[in-house]
């Protein structure tokens, strides 16, 4: 692991000359390279002092370790998915009764608006008969 991480840090090294100068100097890129090697040495440690041994397979081994997060994670989602859906459809519902309540609402305003102008056609009508000589 070290001679690769020797190998890349050079190629790092050669690749961050030429290029932007936003790039890292190559001092800081060899000590992110030394700092992943440990990062991934410390976590193999941890691997084997955890009773489980690495295959030799990275993909393997980090599958073995991501599998359970992930459907842990995927669990939790899927909770929450849940408990949105239950919310969405409190909400659905809420806004149905609402627009059932407007309908009844605009009903008993019509019921009134035609009953007020029956009644003011009335009114019109008795001050017609009451104007009119005897």
């Amino acid at each position: 692991m070290a001679e690769a991480s020797s190998t890349n840090s050079a190629a790092d090294e050669k690749g961050s000359e030429g290029s932007s100068p936003e790039s890292a100097p190559p001092s800081s890129t060899i000590s992110r390279v030394k700092l992943l090697d440990t990062m991934v040495d410390t976590f193999l440690q941890k691997l084997v002092a955890a009773g489980r041994r690495p295959s030799g397979i990275p993909e393997k081994d980090l599958c073995s370790i991501m599998a359970p997060y992930f459907l842990q994670q995927r669990d939790t989602l899927r909770h929450h998915v849940q408990k949105q859906e239950a919310k969405n459809r409190q909400l659905a519902d809420a806004i149905l009764a609402g627009r059932k309540q407007v309908e009844e609402l605009q009903l008993q305003i019509q019921a009134r608006q035609q009953a007020f102008q029956a009644l003011h056609r009335e009114q019109r009508e008795l001050l017609a008969v009451l104007r009119e000589p005897e």
